[in-house]
């Protein structure tokens, strides 16, 4: 499988899965040729900063990390130049631009896969399996939290960045368990420009929502997140390290009348796991989990809330 993967910045966690394969050859494309050999290099790629190769060269598949601004166009660039494309989340910066990448993936024969990577988190899979099946019954409460410290040098994580940059696939395990809110409040704080916090409480017919995401943690904390889903008949309770000090955690734990017990998850990293289905899917072997249609609801939903954060 021949890979054109744009982007040396978060490309570089795209990169780290690729390299560990051997079943892809891969080309880096960025603008900064220095930058761009350096980072090839290190994963054993071939490097480019002639980003028009990477739809007029043999590649299978363009995976786009570049700013949100590019994400629709390229999509649209890839399928045009029969492509497949993998795109960092969020989809599009408009609902407009979402639903035209939808809409031309549907009526071409080349797939198109949004990098929902918190889908392939097994603790996730896990509530919306429970959701889906009705193991504890109905869901009625679900609290989602997010908080981190600034561990990405030069990267902001203020009110502009938190709800595009850290909410979106938070609301993408909303919209996926329980749809479209009622209603939807948000509060926010800020330290300065890089630094914030965002609260969003949302109302659904039976069911409350709190997600609060949070980059104001000092150095030591790290990032760590996590749930607390509340049913008719039970709780599932998820809490997870990123792992950054090279240690990562993650326990998921059911309370029920009949007791606690530790609910035992597959190992798997997210990346990973993503990247994964996104070639099993082009050998033929699963079907697409993680095309545009299947993140609309949770980008209305995100923009939403940006809105509201940033009026």
């Amino acid at each position: 499988m021949k890979i054109a993967l744009l982007g040396t910045g978060f490309g570089q966690a795209h990169a780290a899965v690729y390299a560990a394969r051997g079943d892809v050859e891969v080309t880096m494309f960025g603008r900064d040729p220095g930058k761009t050999a350096e980072v090839a290099s290190r994963y054993g790629f071939a490097a480019s900063t002639d980003l028009e190769r990477a739809f007029e060269d043999d590649a299978d598949l363009v995976d786009i990390c570049l700013p949100l601004r590019l994400h629709a166009s390229l999509v649209l660039r890839a399928l045009e130049a029969r492509k497949h494309a993998l795109v960092e989340l969020p989809l599009a910066a408009t609902m407009a631009d979402a639903r035209a990448v939808a809409e031309a993936a549907g009526r071409s024969d080349r797939h198109v896969f949004v990098d929902m990577f918190e889908r392939f988190i097994p603790a996730n899979r896990a509530l919306l399996d429970a959701v889906r099946d009705g193991a504890y019954g109905r869901l009625e409460q679900l609290s989602l939290w997010n908080l981190t410290a600034p561990l990405w040098p030069g990267a902001s994580l203020g009110l502009k960045a938190l709800p595009l940059e850290a909410m979106h696939s938070d609301m993408d395990i909303v919209t996926q368990a329980l749809g479209l809110p009622a209603r939807t409040h948000v509060t926010t704080v800020a330290r300065d420009d890089d630094h914030a916090a965002v609260d969003v409480t949302m109302t659904f017919d039976g069911a409350t929502v709190r997600d609060s995401v949070s980059a104001l943690m000092p150095m030591p904390w790290g990032a760590r997140g996590g749930y607390t889903a509340t049913f008719e008949r039970g709780v599932l309770e998820s809490v997870g390290t990123m792992g950054f000090d090279g240690r990562p955690t993650g326990t998921l734990t059911a309370y029920t009348p009949d007791g606690v017990r530790e609910v035992e998850l597959p190992p798997a990293d997210q990346y990973a796991a993503m990247i994964g289905h996104v070639l099993a899917v082009l050998r033929g072997e699963a079907a697409n989990e993680i095309g545009p249609e299947t993140v609309l609801d949770a980008l209305r939903l995100t923009l939403d809330i940006d809105r509201r954060v940033n009026p």
